[in-house]
C-alpha cells in the first residue's frame, strides 16, 4: 500500500492510497492554511481550520517568521480540545527577498499536519487518568 499525495489546480492537496498497484481506496484532502500575524486574527485561522477537520479534512497549518508562535498556539488549541491530533511536523528555512535589490535573507518556516481526532473528546480522557 502506498501513499500519494497530489496537489490539484485550486491549490489544495489530496492524499492517496493506492491499493495493489493502481486500485484507489481512498481520497483524503488536506487543506493548506498560510497563516499570518498580521493580515487575521488568529480566532480565524482556528474557525477554518475546526471547519475543515469537522469536514473530516486533513489541515496543513503554515508559517513563515513572526507568524510561527501563531500557529503553535492555534495547533495547541485544537489538541487540547480535541479536534485534532499531529501527524507531522516540518521545520525548514527558506531564502527570502528583502528588498527590490534582491538580497536573500533565510526565513524559518514551519509546517504542520492535522488529522480529525478519533474521538470526540480526548483532552478529557487525557486529562482524567493524569489526575488518578
Amino acid at each position: 500500500m502506498d501513499a500519494i499525495l497530489v496537489l490539484t489546480n485550486a491549490g489544495e492537496m489530496k492524499n492517496v492510497t493506492k491499493i495493489n498497484g493502481g486500485d484507489l481506496e481512498k481520497e483524503k484532502k488536506i487543506f493548506r492554511i498560510q497563516v499570518s500575524k498580521s493580515k487575521k486574527p488568529l480566532f480565524f485561522y482556528l474557525n477554518l481550520a475546526k471547519k475543515h477537520l469537522k469536514m473530516d479534512y486533513d489541515v496543513e497549518l503554515c508559517a513563515l517568521g513572526m507568524a510561527i508562535p501563531t500557529v503553535i498556539i492555534i495547533n495547541e488549541i485544537l489538541k487540547r480540545n480535541g479536534w485534532a491530533i499531529e501527524k507531522s511536523i516540518m521545520a525548514s528555512t527558506i531564502d527570502a527577498k528583502e528588498d527590490k535589490e534582491g538580497r536573500r535573507i533565510p526565513m524559518a518556516k514551519l509546517d504542520i499536519l492535522l488529522g480529525k481526532a478519533k474521538s470526540g473528546d480526548q483532552s478529557t480522557d487525557a486529562s482524567t487518568s493524569t489526575q488518578l
